[in-house]
């Protein structure tokens, strides 16, 4: 009897680590742009923390090259993020022969979990539209907005009120949405009273940087995508991206670069502090690809002063950090290809 007790003490044990292993939920972070100096420059100007480097456990790189470029753009690294799939530059949701991918956004949706988006670019840029659309072309902007309304994502919040609503087809989006039994709304403060399924579109196209746009927005937008997501006893699946740290890379700005990563990694601690308390979430960090082809020359922590030097307007084909903290997170250590997480995701969530 006392050796059954034990077998059945042991059983348990091993159930409940099996159960710790497997996510409720996941939330993606993505740093446009963001590569690991990108990082260090936030990490020096922040007073030395960062909510991603000092509270994730387990930390590893991305390898990002395209199916058709050592250099990858947002779109192919959008997709391989998403989808687990390599494609080529410029394409969203699709082979490079322009077949159709689930993303991990559509599986979950599929399997009952609630699903978002969220971007400080427009919602059809590349990276979320990678998540949502299937485009042969990043730049099909109307089509790409045409795809939320067949997506059955339940929420979406950041840029891009044009491509929804001032379109050349004369089609309103957020109009057939609503039909849909979406609300639609274009603030935050609208957004808070409303439960179901919810667009708020913030502005025209892209939204501003990060010193003139709404105080918090982003940390905030997590934080009410969260706690509506989060009223589905099944789970949830978020994907929530920092785009300008890209803008800011391309201008060889760095005001403007690392006060968007910063700014991110305040969406990022809103999206641990959930994850600790609640116990069942992964949250994923990383990027799509490195902007700037940036390099540390020197800095106070201190004095909160570094100095970044620029190799590029554009992309480089450096390695990207990843960070995740949760059940399943140390599944995600090492130097894997950026296509790996959507697998690993899958399995986690149980999706065959």
């Amino acid at each position: 009897m006392k050796k059954l007790f034990y077998c059945i003490v042991l059983w348990m044990a091993f159930a409940t680590l099996a159960l710790a292993k497997s996510p409720k939920n996941i939330i993606i972070m993505i740093g446009d742009g963001m590569g690991i100096n990108q990082i260090q420059a936030a990490y020096t100007q922040n007073g030395g923390h960062l909510n991603m480097t000092d509270r994730c456990p387990f930390v590893g790189l991305r390898r990002t090259n395209s199916a058709n470029s050592y250099t990858t753009d947002s779109a192919a690294g959008g997709t391989a993020i998403a989808t687990g799939t390599k494609t080529n530059n410029g394409m969203v949701g699709m082979t490079p022969d322009s077949v159709p991918l689930n993303s991990i956004i559509r599986l979950a949706t599929l399997k009952g979990l609630s699903t978002g988006v969220i971007a400080t670019s427009s919602l059809t840029d590349a990276t979320p539209a990678s998540f949502v659309a299937h485009q042969p072309s990043r730049y099909m902007q109307e089509e790409i907005a045409a795809d939320y309304l067949n997506s059955d994502i339940n929420l979406f919040i950041g840029g891009g009120r044009k491509y929804f609503e001032r379109r050349k087809d004369g089609r309103n989006i957020s109009e057939e949405m609503e039909e849909k039994g979406y609300e639609v709304v274009y603030s935050l403060a609208e957004a808070k009273d409303i439960s179901g399924n919810l667009g708020v579109l913030l502005s025209e196209d892209g939204m501003e940087p990060v010193d003139k746009r709404e105080n918090g927005f982003l940390a905030n937008a997590t934080e009410l995508a969260i706690e509506q997501l989060s009223e589905n006893k099944k789970g949830f699946v978020l994907m929530v991206e920092g785009s300008q740290i890209d803008w800011g890379g391309h201008n060889n700005d760095q005001e403007y670069m690392v006060g968007e990563t910063i700014d991110f990694d305040r969406a990022v601690g809103k999206a641990l502090d959930f994850a600790e308390k609640d116990g069942n979430t992964l949250v994923v960090i990383t990027a799509d690809h490195e902007t700037g082809g940036i390099a540390i020359h020197g800095g106070d922590y201190d004095k909160k002063e570094v100095t970044v030097k620029y190799t590029t307007g554009g992309h480089s084909a450096s390695p990207v950090p990843f960070f995740s903290y949760g059940p399943g997170a140390e599944q995600f250590a090492g130097f894997k290809d950026n296509t790996a997480s959507f697998h690993l995701m899958k399995k986690l969530l149980g999706i065959k």
